[in-house]
């Protein structure tokens, strides 16, 4: 977002407005707001339209930013046409790579309009994310943006490299050493080891085994969008009995040896499940995952007490997550026998 802001000035271009999708990860509002954007949310009903892109466009709109696949787990189909009236009007377009363990091998962004996208390497390439490890993330650009691009830049020269820092119409440093670079060589490692036809099997498999547990899951569970999901797959909590939610099926996924997958995103989903199981799952683990949902939609209808009042197996047992959030305890104090 900071090269399209330099980029918007070296054009002359005093634009403060960046138009986001409802089905945006929370990250893409912050960041816009981070780089002193107005953020103008475009509603969807599944996948954004171009008219309703085309009716928030004007010439205080410094770009789109937009994920694809979406947070749906859809693919936005109208991406092509999208991106062109963007430009027509004098706009970038900002592509969320969070998903692009959907797309690998499969389409490239560049070919959809892309300006510029960044590749989260702990879905798609195989790194540690959130308490797992550091996050680092390369960002690609087209030929426009690049002069913009961080410092400093590796130049290949005969068979050596060098960095090279003289670039003036860079957005300069935005770390002061090399970042996380263990985590880098990692992720380009494994695209080394995995090659192209490597990386597109990952890509199907991640598809298949979504629309795999889709398929086990659909009608014990709410499908809010038929259309063919890609590596996720979103579920509600619309149609549970007993006053049953997805809290309560979370907690209860405990009792069965499971983390619960994301809940209550993306947010236009009412009581959103979102299951994203990855290539490496094989079916008999998302058999038994599938499992374990299936019997607790049934015990929602026989035994609802028992989604309620889990987990009940755990160690510790369901916490007041309201006060949690609003009055946390980030110390441990020791208490006296």
């Amino acid at each position: 977002m900071l090269m399209i802001h330099a980029w918007h000035q070296a054009q002359g271009n005093k634009r403060h407005k960046v138009l986001i999708p409802d089905t945006a990860h929370g990250t893409n509002p912050a960041t816009a707001a981070l780089c002193g954007y107005e953020v103008v949310p475009i509603a969807s009903d599944g996948v954004l339209s171009a008219e309703a892109v085309a009716a928030a466009m004007d010439n205080d709109v410094a770009a789109l930013m937009v994920t694809n696949p979406n947070t749906l787990g859809l693919f936005e189909s109208n991406i092509r046409e999208i991106c062109e009236l963007v430009h027509s009007r004098g706009g970038l377009v900002y592509c969320d790579g969070a998903n692009l363990n959907a797309l690998l091998g499969i389409c490239r962004p560049g070919d959809l309009g892309i300006d510029v996208m960044h590749f989260n390497l702990h879905k798609t390439f195989a790194t540690p994310h959130g308490g797992g490890g550091p996050g680092a993330g390369p960002v690609g650009v087209t030929a426009e943006l690049e002069p913009f691009l961080p410092l400093p830049i590796i130049v290949k020269e005969g068979e050596t490299y060098r960095l090279d820092s003289d670039r003036p119409e860079s957005v300069g440093r935005l770390r002061a050493f090399a970042s996380q670079f263990g985590i880098l060589i990692r992720a380009h490692a494994y695209v080394l080891s995995m090659g192209a036809q490597g990386l597109k099997k990952a890509t199907e498999l991640a598809v298949l085994n979504a629309n795999y547990v889709r398929a086990r899951l659909e009608g014990s569970y709410h499908l809010p969008y038929k259309e063919r999901s890609l590596h996720e797959v979103i579920f509600s909590d619309i149609d549970l009995p007993n006053n049953c939610h997805t809290l309560d099926v979370a907690k209860r996924l405990l009792d069965y040896g499971f983390h619960p997958p994301t809940i209550y995103f993306p947010l236009v989903v009412q009581g959103a499940l979102m299951i994203e199981p990855t290539e490496t799952e094989s079916q008999l683990a998302l058999d038994e995952f599938c499992d374990a949902l299936l019997a607790i939609a049934e015990e929602a209808k026989t035994h609802p007490e028992l989604l309620h009042q889990a987990p009940v197996n755990a160690r510790t047992r369901r916490l007041d997550e309201t006060l949690a959030a609003r009055k946390p305890k980030l110390r441990w104090v020791r208490r006296e026998a």
